[in-house]
């Protein structure tokens, strides 16, 4: 059903925007030398949440649908959600959160696309095993 897919294609697309924006929120708000790693990794994931966004994007116009950019609506449309701690662990916690989120929303969509597309459900399989390396990089951050 390419309705079905485009929609789930868009919820991820929302996800993967929030997704970004924590990650830069987080990435401009933690200081301080001792959390230099830590600021690294937040950049580097939004940066490559940039990618998977980009990849949704192409992908609901393959299928001749359009991409859900409306930032009025976006957090609704998200599996994850934004975080606005000021506290570097809480931070680690919130990416860690919102990363085990993204990878079980990415698992239902797999099992759901099952056999019917095959390059959407490649895709959503590569943007997950992403997903499941960033969250074993918050874990690995939890002091």
């Amino acid at each position: 059903n390419r309705a079905q897919v485009l929609q789930l294609l868009n919820e991820a697309l929302a996800t993967e925007l929030v997704c970004i924006n924590r990650y830069k929120r987080h990435y401009y708000t933690v200081t301080g030398v001792a959390n230099a790693g830590i600021k690294a990794e937040f950049l580097e994931h939004a940066t490559q949440e940039q990618q998977h966004a980009d990849w949704l994007a192409q992908r609901i116009v393959q299928l001749n649908g359009m991409p859900d950019f409306n930032p009025a609506t976006l957090l609704d449309r998200s599996h994850a959600e934004y975080d606005d701690s000021r506290e570097v662990q809480a931070m680690v916690r919130a990416n860690l959160l919102a990363e085990r989120v993204a990878i079980e929303s990415y698992r239902q969509m797999i099992e759901l696309i099952g056999d019917s597309d095959p390059t959407t459900k490649q895709l959503l399989t590569q943007i997950m095993a992403v997903e499941e390396e960033h969250a074993d990089d918050m874990r690995d951050l939890l002091a």
